[in-house]
């Protein structure tokens, strides 16, 4: 936001130079980020004098030019050559000297050289008003009043002031500093001096000649309307004053009806809008909601389709303006508009934030009025610029102030104790310096007592609705900077769970980061498409589109949309992973898990001269899960066959009764749904559990055993539906102490086998940490694997 220095000395009375009043304001939180000093005027008209044109003649050596003798107040005469047409012996006219530089209206400027021009020496410039951005013409050279005298300073004769701009970055719950006037607010509650409000005691109604009906059915979208007419001005350049006022903080003149408006949004933080009277057919205006999907032309000659939720400013026939957002090019203010109807109105935040984003519309009113404006400066702010444009277009008040207000904005009831203020700001402050920062602050004491205060805070101090946020205003105009830094510091241990979230996610995130994964980060909102169980699902009251109206209660979309954006542009090869939350409720109870997913899909490394690629698979996808396991050191896991409608096939393993993590062959409907066209391999971890048991794990230091291990095989026939998971536990079950490893080496099934077996060749490492095993040890052993596994998976050894 952009804050002029001069404009800001017409709401306060201060000597503070601008570098005070930078310190001021970012100390009581409306950081300044740049203080720049800066000319109305392009180039502040430095360089430059006003000249007396003592003798004009033909050039010599040219058809259209003249030779000129011009007095610039040295005592020696200038001879310069001018092409102007209307260059005449007696003027006064602005003159650029040798080593001024001249700012254009339009092009780059340009610094002024001693040169000859058509063999005769030409000392300087005499100028145009669009040469030294003076004005627009380009007619012939500025000709001055008589009385101008030779050699005063071209900036003096024309009163250019210099300005200092401060660029202030607002924050979004500062909408009542978003003008010159709030902010002058903070500065005068801070140096303790009051503000300068424009008066507006001259206002009166001329007459009642030309009143138009205002009607407003949409209550909610508009809690109050404002307006008048003026009839009879005259729409033209604005003057000087105004005109420069604006272009110090970067607003371009338009007209001076518009340049009002401009004047008084950035003046007060009312956005204002005029229409041309004559455009409003019917002689009534409707504040009201159009149909969905009505065409409506704005002021950058856009057909932009109407939704039933944005608010119009409309005639009897037709819609003129998006309410707070946006002009229509219809019933604007033109040159030849001689009557004028001026809206002055609070419109509902919210509505303008979506009308806002629902067009990408983004305006100096939106900006405002989404944020919130004050609904008690409506009428105020009316009568100030109805004065502005009579000073400056002419015309008369032809009708009374039209005040819709049915139901006005109460202030904020707010308590606060002072027990509360010196806990919170950490200083004991003297309660009478309290009262007196909360009236600065225009917040009205209603109730005193020797605990606290009763307070109304004025609805435009949207962000000021509790007790905390009182004790913040304080803090802000009290001063940061005051309050001291404690020569004793308090502090209790915390003794956090170990290992900490950040550092597991850090491990898995660097063994998969070397493996050539990448990590996404995806929005926690999505389409309610992607929910199986949409009962459960955390809907969005308010979604901005249909695509965003859910909370994910999965992380598989999401990679797989990153899938498809990636494929899409050619890049297949794919090994991704994300952190994230989902969400679900059920019988109104909230739940959010911590969730962790792996995707892979594509080649499985990249194409060389001397290899083929072959494509990522199941096992590939299982190597990387157990290796994560592996390297949290998660064990005592139950592989079981995963059933789930996303998946085509895969496996899951459980822990303590609970699923770790589910992986396998992501089904076809799934890829369909997210527009993949590849097969993709997805791993999905409960992180939450995963977190919990990796803080069960107790690191114990362990000599390497200096007894050897022993390795014996045995192969056997099961039933196709018996796994090697549920062979495994057989085996740990049986033989806890001495069996370190079980794993499968060789897996048969085919014609040479009875229907609806299978052979597993298994192999068992065993171990005993105080001896050397014997034969006849391990033979015991086997033999009590080999009746377990007949008589719980009716396994038959094969010989």
């Amino acid at each position: 936001m952009k804050i002029s220095y001069n404009w800001l000395k017409q709401f306060i009375d201060t000597d503070k130079t601008p570098e005070q009043i930078s310190q001021i304001l970012t100390g009581i939180g409306l950081e300044v980020e740049v203080l720049d000093k800066v000319q109305p005027i392009p180039g502040g008209l430095e360089g430059l004098v006003i000249g007396h044109v003592k003798e004009s003649v033909d050039h010599p050596n040219s058809d259209h030019l003249h030779l000129t003798k011009v007095d610039v107040g040295t005592g020696t005469d200038l001879q310069i050559v001018c092409g102007a047409a209307n260059v005449a012996a007696g003027q006064k006219v602005v003159v650029a000297v040798v080593g001024a530089t001249v700012h254009p209206m339009e092009g780059d400027h340009f610094k002024i050289n001693k040169s000859k021009i058509r063999g005769e020496v030409s000392e300087g410039m005499i100028c145009a008003e669009d040469e030294i951005s003076l004005g627009t013409s380009h007619d012939g050279i500025m000709v001055l009043d008589a009385d101008a005298v030779p050699g005063t300073l071209a900036k003096d004769y024309f009163k250019v002031n210099d300005d200092y701009l401060f660029e202030i970055g607002l924050t979004p719950n500062r909408a009542d500093a978003a003008s010159h006037l709030g902010t002058a607010r903070d500065i005068a509650a801070f140096v303790k001096t009051h503000i300068n409000k424009p008066d507006v005691s001259g206002f009166k109604v001329d007459n009642t000649s030309r009143k138009i009906e205002v009607v407003v059915e949409n209550e909610i979208a508009c809690p109050r309307y404002s307006s008048l007419t003026i009839s009879g001005i005259e729409v033209k350049d604005s003057p000087k004053w105004l005109k420069e006022k604006l272009a110090v903080i970067g607003i371009r003149s338009i007209n001076n009806v518009v340049d009002v408006t401009n004047y008084v949004l950035h003046g007060l933080g009312q956005p204002l809008h005029a229409f041309d009277a004559d455009a409003v057919k019917g002689n009534k205006v409707i504040v009201k909601t159009c149909p969905e999907g009505t065409l409506f032309k704005t002021l950058d000659d856009v057909d932009r389709k109407l939704s039933a939720d944005d608010l119009m400013i409309c005639n009897a026939k037709e819609p003129m303006c998006i309410a707070g957002v946006f002009g229509g090019i219809g019933s604007g203010v033109k040159n030849s508009t001689k009557n004028i109807f001026l809206e002055s109105a609070y419109f509902n935040p919210v509505w303008v934030r979506k009308t806002s984003k629902r067009f990408g519309l983004k305006t100096d009113a939106s900006f405002r009025f989404e944020r919130g404006t004050d609904p008690d400066i409506t009428v105020f702010a009316l009568k100030y610029a109805a004065l502005l444009i009579k000073e400056v277009a002419g015309g008369t008040i032809s009708s009374e102030i039209s005040d819709i207000y049915p139901n006005p904005v109460a202030p904020f009831e707010v308590d606060i104790t002072y027990k509360n203020v010196d806990r919170l700001i950490g200083k004991s402050i003297v309660h009478e310096e309290i009262k007196s920062i909360i009236t600065a602050l225009d917040i009205k004491i209603v109730k005193e007592s020797a605990e606290g205060l009763s307070l109304k805070v004025p609805p435009y101090r949207v962000d000021v609705t509790r007790e905390v946020d009182v004790i913040e205003e304080i803090l802000r105009i009290y001063g940061y900077n005051n309050i001291e830094i404690p020569t004793q510091i308090r502090a209790s241990l915390n003794n956090s769970i170990r290992p900490e979230k950040d550092d597991v996610q850090n491990s898995i995130s660097d063994l998969l980061t070397a493996n050539g994964f990448n990590e996404i980060l995806s929005n926690s909102l999505t389409k309610s498409a992607y929910s199986t169980d949409l009962d459960h699902a955390v809907k969005i009251l308010n979604p901005l589109s249909n695509d965003l109206d859910v909370m994910r209660q999965s992380l598989l979309y999401s990679g797989l949309e990153a899938i498809a954006y990636n494929q899409n542009r050619r890049n297949g090869d794919l090994k991704l992973y994300e952190f994230g939350k989902v969400y679900s409720v059920k019988d109104e109870k909230y739940s959010e898990i911590q969730r962790f997913s792996i995707f892979i899909t594509g080649a499985d490394k990249t194409e060389q001269w001397n290899q083929k690629p072959g494509e990522v698979s199941f096992y590939k996808l299982k190597a990387f899960v157990d290796g994560l396991l592996e390297k949290l050191n998660i064990k005592d896991i139950l592989v079981e066959d995963a059933t789930c409608s996303k998946m085509a096939f895969g496996l899951q393993y459980m822990r303590n009764g609970k699923q770790l993590v589910k992986f396998g062959s992501v089904a076809a409907a799934s890829l369909k749904l997210a527009d993949v066209g590849q097969q993709v391999f997805y791993a999905d971890f409960n992180f939450d559990l995963v977190l919990a048991a990796v803080r069960k794990n107790k690191i114990i230091y362990q000599e390497v055993s200096k007894f050897p291990a022993v390795r014996r095989d045995l192969s056997m026939l099961v039933d196709t539906n018996v796994t090697f998971g549920q062979l495994k536990q057989i085996a740990q079950k049986t033989e806890r102490k001495l069996l370190q490893d079980v794993n499968v080496f060789d897996v048969y099934q085919g014609d040479k086998l009875p229907a609806g077996k299978k052979s597993y060749a298994l192999s068992f490492t065993l171990q005993d940490e105080e001896k050397t095993l014997t034969d006849k040890g391990i033979d015991s052993i086997m033999q009590k694997l080999i009746y377990n596994f007949g008589k719980e998976a009716g396994a038959e050894i094969r010989k």
